[in-house]
């Protein structure tokens, strides 16, 4: 009998977690529209207002040659720039680069495909490296617990509090969505490329 509670309990505990996943991520699942909710990085200035990597992401695409589309806005003197980036696999499995403000490569961190994705992003420009982490949702926020447990993950890359930005809140380019834009050419695209006006920021404390 205890033997049976036992095995009822870790089934419990399996089934709770089941739909987080930590490794050998299926792309076509990560497809689709998204929302940026969260950046964490090592430099603050680069997610704040007007850093380069500021960037509000729309749409991901699992194309067929094993790159991934990422299609980004990003609030340039007021304006909503489009931004496509096409990453390509590296040799290392799961890790992906890109040229944008220097050179990057990223992976995923964990992800519930319906839910939410972390990507854990490393820059490498000005002749260093600065770790850049964020949490992307299908809907425009998500629940307490899931920023608390990016907060836990920013931590435990070296990343302090002061460091996180919740941006659920501020302008992130949402009224340029679903406008048709330019396309990606080569691996990245100039952002100056197309724009549309964007409202006044909304003013938080966390921003």
């Amino acid at each position: 009998m205890k033997l049976l509670l036992l095995c009822l309990g870790l089934t419990l505990v399996c089934a709770s977690h089941h739909d987080v996943v930590e490794c050998n991520f299926d792309l076509s699942q990560v497809s689709g529209e998204w929302y940026t909710i969260l950046w964490g990085s090592e430099d603050r200035e680069m997610i704040e207002e007007n850093g380069s990597m500021r960037l509000f992401l729309e749409y991901v695409e699992d194309l067929d040659n094993s790159s991934v589309l990422f299609k980004y806005h990003k609030n340039v003197n007021g304006e909503c720039a489009e931004l496509n980036l096409i990453t390509d696999p590296t040799e290392e499995n799961g890790v992906y680069s890109v040229p944008y403000d220097g050179y990057n490569t990223f992976y995923i961190i964990e992800a519930v495909y319906n839910d939410y994705v972390i990507f854990h992003n490393m820059n490498f420009g000005n002749g260093r490296k600065t770790d850049v982490i964020e949490m992307n949702a299908r809907k425009p926020d998500v629940r307490p617990e899931l920023k608390e447990r990016f907060e836990e993950i920013c931590r435990n890359r070296g990343i302090p509090t002061e460091h996180i930005l919740d941006v659920s809140k501020t302008d992130r380019c949402l009224q340029a969505r679903w406008r048709p834009g330019a396309q990606a050419y080569g691996k990245w695209m100039s952002y100056e490329a197309v724009v549309t006006p964007s409202p006044p920021p909304i003013m938080t404390s966390e921003s």
